[in-house]
């Protein structure tokens, strides 16, 4: 059985840095005296730790990855989502819908590795 803590290092690493963004603006809220953006954004980066840390391909091995990315991704958004309301909402920042255009790339892994389970890799290598 070869060793896959490369994969595991990079499925935390790289959500975890996907929320680095939240985690650093909830501080500069806090800073600011702007006690409940802060304490929200805070809440949603420990929920984010756990949501990367239980879905964990390696702890559910059997399950499609896409069904493990679903969680991640529903906090990723509620933290966008937080970070619009923290700055006073659409109208405030002058955004529409369609400038979250650019979001359409972040699903590219459900397509690419959507359908992929952590066994696949192990069946692969038996021989």
């Amino acid at each position: 059985m070869k060793n896959r803590n490369g994969e595991k290092i990079g499925w935390i690493g790289g959500w975890l840095g996907g929320f680095l963004w939240a985690l650093i603006l909830a501080l500069v809220f806090l800073f600011k005296n702007q006690w409940t953006e802060g304490i929200v954004g805070l809440a949603l980066v420990g929920l984010a730790i756990f949501v990367v840390l239980y879905f964990a391909p390696w702890k559910h091995p059997a399950t499609p990855y896409w069904k493990l990315m679903v969680p991640v991704y529903i906090v990723f958004f509620s933290a966008a989502a937080w970070a619009i309301w923290s700055y006073g909402g659409f109208g405030v920042l002058g955004l529409n819908w369609w400038h979250f255009s650019w979001t359409l790339p972040l699903f590219m892994p459900l397509g690419t590795a959507g359908r992929r389970t952590w066994n696949d890799y192990s069946a692969k290598e038996k021989p």
